[in-house]
């Protein structure tokens, strides 16, 4: 692998695959070189779990028309997975986002989390947050995670969630065609990522 971490030839293609658990044909890798990883950032020190954060006064999420779920004063996250995500990037982030100082206390001041408000939380799996748009004008979405590793974590996340916080945790429906409606209560969105921790 060069200096910079991104693949120039089929070989070192194969050997950054190796290293992910990926495995592509010959030709795929060819592509893959001349398309998308020399020209992506497609780095091994990249990989990230990235949350939008967003206090609301009130959000749901709906499905096929019934509606899936539902809250009040809390918070709205989207959620984003990649292959590379892990236990630790899990923990990191539910802690911080359970301890996030963002809703006002009796001074209007950002002093209080939504355990102390005893807030609700919705989180909706989203994977275009993991979007590359550096090479032409249609998004490409292969550094989000499938759905056979995207679902487990997903999952993992939220339980993690529900027990660092003790709070109403609701989701949407991985990979459903979902309406998400909410009020911004201030605005006040935040974007985390667990590997810049920030």
């Amino acid at each position: 692998m060069p200096a910079g971490g991104k693949p120039h030839t089929a070989g070192e293609a194969q050997n950054y695959e190796t290293k992910l658990g990926v495995r592509s044909s010959p030709a795929s890798l060819t592509f893959l070189v001349e398309n998308v990883y020399d020209c992506a950032d497609f780095q091994l020190n990249s990989f990230t779990m990235r949350a939008v954060i967003q206090r609301v006064s009130q959000a749901s999420v709906t499905i096929e028309g019934a509606v899936k779920s539902e809250i009040g004063h809390g918070l709205l996250i989207l959620l984003g997975i990649e292959d590379a995500d892990d236990d630790e990037d899990i923990e990191w982030l539910t802690k911080k986002i359970a301890q996030l100082r963002i809703f006002g206390d009796e001074n209007g001041l950002m002093n209080l989390s939504v355990q102390d408000i005893q807030g609700q939380i919705i989180v909706v799996s989203q994977f275009t947050l993991h979007a590359s748009t550096k090479k032409g004008n249609r998004p490409s979405f292969i550094r989000a995670a499938k759905p056979d590793m995207a679902i487990p974590l997903y999952e993992k996340f939220v339980a993690a969630l529900r027990a660092t916080s003790g709070l109403d945790v609701q989701t949407g429906e991985f990979g459903a065609d979902m309406k998400v409606a909410l009020l911004n209560d201030g605005p006040v969105t935040i974007v985390m990522d667990t590997k810049m921790k920030e």
